[in-house]
């Protein structure tokens, strides 16, 4: 059962208008112009709703461009660009997805966790938004934790697994063409990382423990592939469990920033042959850290290795 500490409400301390979205995840933030010139107390008030609400939507930020975007998230944090996907002509850091045919991020993952330092936080602008489908769903991985019973917890306590970007891409799309499995192997997976993380992480902030899964993820340490694939499968279970999960109906100009190292999300693949286009800004975020004070360590390349010591 949820700790009730951790129910999704409005803080009344909080000098934003927060409504939460959900009983565990989620607030929708309304009065705030994002940019720039927000003030150091606004930043931090953000800050402090992301990492209590998991997730922050801003309905109707029109007047944000990629450099007004860019500029907002350097507020917030170091912004860092995808380390194989080119970043979009013209920005220093901006990710454009531009997804066709029903094409999207459709399958739970958090961002990046192929590396020892996956991102901190990413801020998601709605650029073109189909008129019906491509919501964006989030899921919250610290009451999924909790939600464990005490015997499946001790073990993810101190179990590890080596995530990776070099996975089956039909996996996912299993109608995929040649030509979209070769650039996927070409660009996403262009330099294969490959990185061991614990399946519990504490967030440097809170000091919760959230579950560490996603598509990235490869196998669990010290258990066959049969075995990791089956428990992984039932881990994902809690994860995605409804009342873990948002769904956000997008409109143009809608921001959404979620907490990275507390969250997963899928992007749910429904809307046809209608374009949607989101451009992404990611914070970098600090190397995980398990219950026992251990940290990720990189297993490859070299470089990344060399980089993590």
């Amino acid at each position: 059962m949820t700790d009730l500490r951790y129910i999704n409400a409005a803080d009344p301390a909080s000098p934003l208008d927060i409504t939460p979205v959900t009983g565990r995840i989620g607030g929708e933030v309304r009065g705030v112009t994002l940019g720039a010139t927000l003030s150091d107390g606004d930043i931090a008030a953000i800050r402090q709703a992301l990492a209590r609400h998991k997730v922050l939507f801003f309905r109707g930020q029109h007047h944000l461009d990629d450099a007004g975007q860019e500029d907002f998230a350097a507020r917030l944090g170091r912004t860092v660009a995808h380390p194989t996907v080119p970043i979009r002509p013209g920005t220093r850091s901006i990710l454009e997805i531009e997804s066709r045919n029903g094409r999207a991020a459709s399958s739970w993952h958090t961002d990046v966790t192929f590396v020892p330092a996956y991102p901190e936080a990413s801020i998601l602008r709605g650029v073109v938004i189909p008129e019906a489908g491509g919501d964006t769903a989030f899921a919250n991985t610290v009451t999924a934790y909790q939600d464990l019973p005490d015997l499946l917890r001790d073990f993810v306590d101190r179990a590890w697994a080596v995530h990776s970007n070099d996975y089956d891409y039909a996996t996912i799309y299993d109608d995929a063409t040649d030509e979209e499995r070769e650039q996927f192997q070409n660009v996403f997976a262009s330099t294969v990382y490959e990185t061991e993380h614990p399946l519990v992480r504490v967030h440097p902030e809170t000091g919760e423990r959230s579950l560490v899964l996603g598509h990235f993820l490869k196998r669990i340490i010290g258990l066959s592939s049969a075995d990791s694939a089956r428990l992984f499968a039932i881990l994902q279970e809690h994860v995605t469990k409804p009342e873990n999960v948002v769904r956000w109906r997008w409109n143009v100009g809608d921001v959404v920033i979620w907490d990275n190292r507390a969250t997963q999300h899928r992007a749910v693949a429904d809307f046809g042959q209608q374009a949607r286009i989101v451009r992404r800004v990611t914070l970098d975020g600090p190397v995980p850290v398990s219950i026992d004070g251990r940290r990720s360590r990189a297993l490859s390349p070299t470089e990344q290795i060399a980089a993590a010591a």
